[in-house]
């Protein structure tokens, strides 16, 4: 849920962060394809937000992108290729 500071600090018995100057949690989302997290960056950027990590894989397995909502919240988007994850030896 999302809420105003004022409604979330009395839930919470604590200030909110100031997210132009430091992050609290970054928040994961899975993806169901590389189309699925290039879609969504899309969209965050015609939304205004912030994206501070381009779509791009990793380790030849995972494709993810990150970014900043309108708060500074910070959020991880990843897809993950199973048949190309490295196998327990």
């Amino acid at each position: 849920m999302l809420f105003p500071h004022e409604t979330f600090e009395k839930f919470t018995v604590a200030r909110a962060a100031d997210t132009s100057h430091s992050a609290e949690v970054i928040i994961s989302i899975g993806a169901e394809s590389r189309e699925a997290v290039d879609s969504f960056i899309r969209n965050v950027e015609r939304a205004g937000g912030n994206v501070f990590g381009r779509p791009g894989e990793t380790d030849g397995w995972m494709y993810g992108a990150g970014f900043a909502d309108l708060d500074g919240h910070r959020w991880n988007l990843l897809y993950m290729d199973e048949d190309k994850m490295p196998k327990r030896q």
